[in-house]
């Protein structure tokens, strides 16, 4: 049997990030995922200068043995087939990555013990902690298994049922001499394209010499006939290579305001995906896992290895005040289709909207504060 005082299930961004935290802390920490890293990880992948800060990337260091950093000095926005705007920055406000890299980069660079590689089939509660896989013991256990985390099923959350996901799907592959020729997107400037109904958008993105396309909407229905146009769209103009690959990869997540996943529970706590933490506009979940697998340390280490329901509610006060109660609907769910398709025409056409509210507010979350740890006032 091997002992740990704290159990990390899943060794992506959120729990490789907690992992890391907890280990400086002094705490005896290990992590379970099911692969062996680096596994294969696709995603849109960037990682706003908010997380570089908080992860105290040495950007230097980490393109120091070829990893991909990509930096963002721009956006390419509009509704698909629709008028486009294009928004440059002085500077990088965004560094592509891409994740297979990033993610053994992080779990590395945490500096724990790493179990065998295997999916969690089983978590036992018992008077001293937790029993996982019968092979395993801790007095604590972190969930950071994204979307279908079993340590969220094992606190009662109802994966796959009633819970609106958004579903996605997209493929990264590396760009031939002809293809990056044929290829009019660049690097510096990702383009998003929202679909016309704003149930979610498309992108492409050029990584170095690799080409990150997909899609995802909230409402998943016939979402391979709405990726299937997309793709057509993007050849049709030019955006992607004619013969770039049709076969695309599938994935889902929950936004933060439609999860009714648990924080914590006696002797655990979710984060990450795990806990269903992408933000409603974008989607985006570094920021959300990184941010609170740093919460979930430090609360962790405070308890001074009392894991009782108690010593971790702190974990969810946390959690609301950082992120907002989570609510069902948002104001533009009360609209009528047609209105919201017509103010949606006019706003991504716009410049000042394109900037301000699309790329600062959505997707680059510019005007978010830097994450306080707890007790310390914002400046």
């Amino acid at each position: 049997m091997q002992r740990c005082e704290v159990l990390v299930v899943g060794g992506g961004p959120a729990g490789s990030t907690c992992a890391w935290r907890l280990r400086e802390a002094g705490v005896d920490v290990m992590v379970l995922d099911r692969k062996a890293f680096p596994r294969d990880k696709i995603c849109a992948g960037w990682v706003t200068p908010a997380v570089v800060d908080e992860l105290q990337l040495d950007l230097d260091r980490y393109r120091a043995d070829g990893r991909t950093l990509q930096p963002i000095t721009g956006f390419r926005t509009g509704i698909i087939g629709a008028k486009v705007v294009n928004t440059t920055y002085d500077e990088p406000v965004s560094y592509g990555i891409r994740r297979h890299e990033f993610d053994a980069y992080l779990l590395a660079r945490a500096g724990v013990r790493l179990a065998e590689p295997a999916p969690l089939k089983s978590l036992e509660r018992g008077d001293r902690g937790w029993i996982a896989n019968g092979t395993l013991s801790a007095a604590m256990v972190v969930g950071a298994g994204g979307h279908f985390c079993p340590v969220a099923r094992c606190l009662g959350a109802q994966l796959g049922q009633a819970e609106t996901v958004v579903a996605a799907q997209e493929v990264e592959f590396p760009l031939s001499d002809a293809q990056a020729r044929q290829c009019a997107a660049v690097g510096e400037v990702p383009e998003l394209y929202f679909c016309p109904d704003l149930k979610g958008y498309g992108w492409v993105f050029r990584k170095g010499g690799f080409l990150n396309v997909g899609l995802g909407r909230e409402d998943n229905h016939k979402l391979s006939e709405h990726v299937s146009a997309f793709l057509r769209w993007l050849k049709s103009e030019g955006r992607v290579p004619a013969d770039s690959p049709e076969k695309l990869g599938g994935h889902a997540y929950l936004l933060y305001n439609h999860a009714p996943r648990p924080f914590v529970a006696d002797g655990a706590v979710l984060i990450g995906d795990a806990a269903g933490l992408a933000y409603p506009q974008s989607g985006e979940g570094i920021r959300p896992a990184v941010e609170s697998a740093l919460i979930a340390a430090e609360v962790i280490t405070q308890a001074g290895g009392d894991y009782s329901l108690a010593r971790l509610d702190p974990y969810e006060h946390r959690m609301r005040e950082r992120f907002g109660a989570r609510m069902a609907k948002s104001a533009s769910d009360y609209l009528p289709e047609g209105l919201k398709r017509l103010l949606g025409a006019r706003l991504m056409s716009n410049p000042w909207f394109a900037r301000k509210v699309v790329i600062d507010s959505w997707f680059l979350h510019a005007t978010t504060p830097a994450l306080q740890p707890a007790g310390a006032a914002a400046s």
